[in-house]
């Protein structure tokens, strides 16, 4: 989890409201999410998620409603809220013909950094995949992809970070090393907007979850508020039994801490 959150939220949605022909999407959708931490938007498909994602990065807009990102409103000011945010979709954007390393320094290319090698090569170590910065990224496993594309969304250092499904398709090993991946962000201060609709998912990263259903944002708290929306169980002894996760990971040996640096799961 991520350090306590400034006064100001970093993202705010005020009655926002999107319509496809005769399908209400968005409904009137209001949200804070508190700079530093990583905030979970939790629903079923077909909630609503990735349109109130894509319209927070400028890509849609909305119906009726305000939405801002680090002040900067949506409307007003669409320039200066991409120069404030990067996404990463549901599918990895990478491109499998270069190498990671040629990856990265595109973008940085792309977004005129000073010394787009060196940005490359520190976004490798940050995200443990020195050793595969000289293959093509399509020699990747999907975890490794992952981390990747969320590393080129990186660059540049974007305060906000919208990841959309960031796990979907991915095997139990590709999970845990995104999970992982977003725990450092958040533990460097990067706020984070998290869509998922992975309940497990949503308790290991988020400080705080809204659980959007069918438009409309139905509850929005931390796991230990929306645990007591319902009343305690019976306590009784039970024997826990390892989950199939637990059981496919001891096996095949999931990634750990102590992997060096610059060796890869692939």
């Amino acid at each position: 989890m991520s350090a306590t959150a400034t006064a100001a939220p970093a993202v705010r949605v005020r009655g926002l409201r999107k319509s496809f022909g005769e399908l209400d999407v968005l409904r009137g959708v209001d949200l804070d999410v508190a700079a530093g931490t990583v905030h979970a938007l939790l629903g079923s498909n077909g909630a609503g998620k990735t349109t109130l994602v894509r319209i927070l990065s400028t890509l849609v807009r909305a119906d009726a409603g305000t939405a801002s990102v680090l002040g900067h409103d949506l409307a007003a000011e669409p320039g200066e809220v991409r120069e404030s945010i990067s996404l990463t979709g549901q599918f990895a954007a990478v491109d499998e013909v270069l190498t990671g390393r040629e990856n990265l320094v595109l973008v940085a290319r792309l977004r005129h950094l000073a010394d787009p090698a060196a940005v490359a090569d520190d976004m490798l170590a940050r995200f443990s995949l020195t050793g595969a910065g000289g293959r093509k990224a399509g020699e990747y496993s999907g975890g490794m992809r992952r981390r990747l594309d969320i590393a080129m969304s990186l660059v540049g250092g974007p305060p906000v970070i919208f990841l959309d499904e960031p796990t979907t398709g991915l095997d139990p090993q590709g999970r845990v090393e995104v999970w992982r991946t977003v725990k450092q962000l958040a533990d460097g201060g990067t706020t984070v907007l998290l869509t998922t609709q992975y309940l497990d998912e949503a308790e290991q990263l988020a400080d705080r979850i809204a659980i959007l259903h069918e438009g409309v944002i139905i509850q929005d708290g931390t796991l230990a508020e929306l645990k007591r929306l319902l009343p305690s169980a019976t306590v009784e002894y039970v024997e826990k039994q390892p989950t199939l996760e637990e059981v496919f990971l001891a096996l095949v040996g999931g990634p750990d801490d102590s992997t060096p640096a610059g060796k890869e799961l692939s």
